[in-house]
């Protein structure tokens, strides 16, 4: 499926999404941000599918908001609802893998951000110069970065709008591996394989619950999982993968 600025392809129980604006370097678009947005929706809604790996094409991941279409005409690439890019304000419940070559600037560093685990490439490049602009980071650099680097890491980059390189960016556990040139997407996909070689009630729930960590008490925490892992439990994936542990062989996943 394509609009002409994204491309989304299935590969199994994964969920390919790239931006294809390679002159732009990706920059994001309004109609680019209603695709994703209605991909997540599809992958959430869509119980064959497990997990999304979010890329670029041609060397790029995303430059950020495409600045000469809001010079031009004001144009916010912003789903509502959705934020940014349709992925930074609400995410998916199912897991979205990045994999960046190139540049992550600006709103693509958000997304970046907004995503559950990060592939970069040597070549890969993040930062928010926003403050270069006269504008912010509000599609959750200010309150993601923090979260993700050291807080003085995190205020320099915010503040000076530099650059941050792959290998710092994995020896702070921004990103969860860095792949050669060109390598990004595959390594992606690999990740994103495993992910979805496991039962997908189990691998949303998850997800679900490790991103609620960040904003809640670990006192308040058992209490407010029970509404999701109870449905785990009792879930035929759950009796699943215990009887094909005991039958020593692969189990076959419903999603139920």
């Amino acid at each position: 499926m394509t609009d002409g600025e994204v491309l989304v392809e299935r590969r199994g129980s994964v969920l390919l999404v790239a931006l294809d604006r390679p002159r732009q370097r990706n920059a994001m678009t309004l109609d680019a941000a209603r695709v994703i947005a209605g991909a997540m929706s599809d992958l959430d809604a869509d119980d064959s599918l497990s997990v999304a790996v979010l890329t670029g094409n041609g060397g790029h991941f995303c430059a950020g908001m495409d600045l000469k279409r809001f010079v031009d005409s004001g144009e916010r690439p912003f789903v509502p609802g959705r934020g940014f890019g349709g992925l930074v304000e609400t995410p998916p419940i199912k897991p979205v893998v990045a994999a960046v070559e190139g540049f992550a600037l600006g709103g693509g560093f958000e997304m970046a951000l907004a995503c559950d685990l990060v592939v970069a490439s040597e070549t890969a490049r993040f930062a928010l110069p926003e403050v270069r602009r006269g504008l912010v980071a509000r599609g959750g650099g200010m309150f993601r970065l923090p979260r993700a680097l050291p807080r003085a890491i995190a205020m320099e980059l915010l503040l000076t709008g530099t650059m941050l390189e792959p290998a710092v960016a994995l020896q702070y556990g921004l990103v969860n591996r860095v792949a050669a040139e060109n390598a990004a997407l595959d390594t992606a996909l690999d990740l994103a394989n495993a992910i979805a070689a496991n039962a997908p009630l189990a691998v949303a729930t998850s997800a679900r619950i490790a991103r609620a960590a960040y904003d809640r008490s670990e006192s308040s925490m058992f209490e407010w999982q029970q509404q999701w892992t109870d449905a785990v439990f009792d879930s035929a994936d759950a009796a699943e993968g215990s009887r094909a542990f005991t039958e020593r062989r692969d189990p076959v996943w419903t999603g139920r």
